[in-house]
């Protein structure tokens, strides 16, 4: 049941500015990545839909992992306030750019997806210096409170976004979401600029290297690779959102096999989310409560498979928006705890760096599994695309527990 001390993260000033600043902005940056695959749509003959969709997730692949290491570098070595006011202004020029293409009626899908590029670019430098900043505004012992907080305003942002994008792409074309995604990050911007006696960075370890180099950035990949939990974490965010990536396929079931049109895209993108919303909501008292995280963790991912098996299964508009909905609540159980276990078990100074390694693993995972269920639907049909893949993710996770014994046997009581 929830209470007051289920949002007593929000009571610390600076965090409760970054909260409210972010959600309005997730909520213009949902309404865009829906956009985005619904203008690619319209500009390419049906026998290309399903790998031109994919590329949009190419596109973001290759500058996450090219920028990962040294963004998380950056992360730590520099104040995370201006690292993130940068990042803004970066990416409401991408927004605006976007806009551009769209109110020009260019025909060509290479400028979007050079931009969706640059996005993934700046957010590969926004991520690192955004979850670093956020477990220094608020006490150790309210972070996982803070973390469930932070997913469920993430999550309600998720709903929001595509549901409101799908009206607006109806009601006046992708350009105007694309507007109010830039305009959307002043909000941002502002609480950056609001907050107050943010504490320090601490001091170093002896020989430690917090610029940014070459030494900093293995440093980093170091205490990744040589912590078991941690790596273990990372390979089931890669391999769960590899297989089961569907997101790129939506407009190809909404517009050919549900035939919802624009507004049930629209419903159908934000499904996940919903089911997110509520499962976040459940995990705002839970999450510092749920003793034995880490074989929650492991069925949490399972579930995430199954549902996505029957989701390509369904031809039904309502059972496909509830599987849906259940993939985005089992990956909300999942993400959060991944969350409180790195956050809980990397040093402050490391937390920038340890990001940027787990980029690759969660971002990098979701932009080829959309490359994949592409080029798979493209030869094989969407269907059996999104069915393969649940069964991929199902395996994977077999793998990563087997493997893994302190993972399955993690409990709260653990300590680093």
């Amino acid at each position: 049941m929830l209470s007051l001390q289920s949002f007593v993260a929000l009571q610390h000033r600076n965090y409760r500015l970054l909260w409210i600043g972010l959600f309005v902005s997730f909520t213009g940056s949902m309404m865009q990545n829906a956009a985005l695959l619904w203008h690619v749509s319209l500009l390419v003959p049906p026998d290309r839909k399903g790998l031109a969709l994919g590329m949009v997730g190419a596109s973001r692949f290759v500058p996450v992992v090219f920028f990962s290491l040294l963004s998380g570098v950056v992360a730590d070595a520099w104040d995370r306030r201006k690292v993130m006011f940068g990042t803004q202004i970066a990416a409401t020029l991408v927004a605006i750019g976007l806009a551009v293409i769209a109110f020009t009626g260019s025909t060509h899908v290479w400028p979007i997806y050079a931009l969706s590029g640059v996005g993934a670019a700046v957010g590969a430098f926004d991520l690192p210096a955004r979850q670093s900043l956020m477990p220094t505004l608020v006490p150790r012992e309210h972070l996982p409170n803070a973390i469930s907080l932070q997913s469920i305003m993430f999550q309600t942002s998720s709903v929001l976004g595509p549901s409101l994008g799908g009206i607006c792409i109806a009601a006046g074309g992708v350009g105007w979401v694309y507007v109010l995604n830039a305009i959307s990050f002043s909000f941002v911007i502002v609480a950056l600029l609001m907050m107050r006696d943010v504490p320090a960075r601490p001091p170093s370890e002896a020989g430690a290297k917090d610029n940014v180099s070459l030494h900093a950035a293995l440093e980093g990949l170091r205490f990744v690779f040589r912590s078991p939990l941690i790596r273990s974490t990372m390979l089931l965010d890669f391999f769960a959102t590899f297989f089961s990536s569907a997101t790129a396929l939506l407009p190809i079931f909404a517009q050919d096999i549900l035939g919802v049109g624009a507004q049930g895209y629209g419903w159908l993108y934000a499904a996940p989310a919903a089911g997110a919303m509520v499962s976040s909501a459940a995990m705002v008292p839970l999450a510092e409560r749920i003793e034995p995280r880490g074989r929650v963790l492991l069925w949490a991912v399972c579930g995430y498979g199954v549902a996505t098996v029957i989701f390509g299964l369904s031809r039904s508009f309502w059972l496909t928006f509830a599987c849906l909905a259940m993939t985005g609540a089992t990956d909300t159980v999942s993400t959060i705890i991944r969350n409180v276990i790195r956050q809980l078990e990397t040093p402050d100074r490391l937390r920038g760096r340890m990001t940027g390694v787990n980029m690759v693993f969660f971002m990098g995972g979701p932009q080829l599994g959309e490359l994949e269920a592409g080029t798979v639907a493209n030869w094989l049909g969407a269907p059996f695309s999104v069915i393969s893949g649940g069964v991929g993710c199902l395996l994977a996770t077999a793998w990563v527990a087997v493997a893994t014994p302190r993972l399955r046997s993690y409990r709260k009581t653990e300590k680093a």
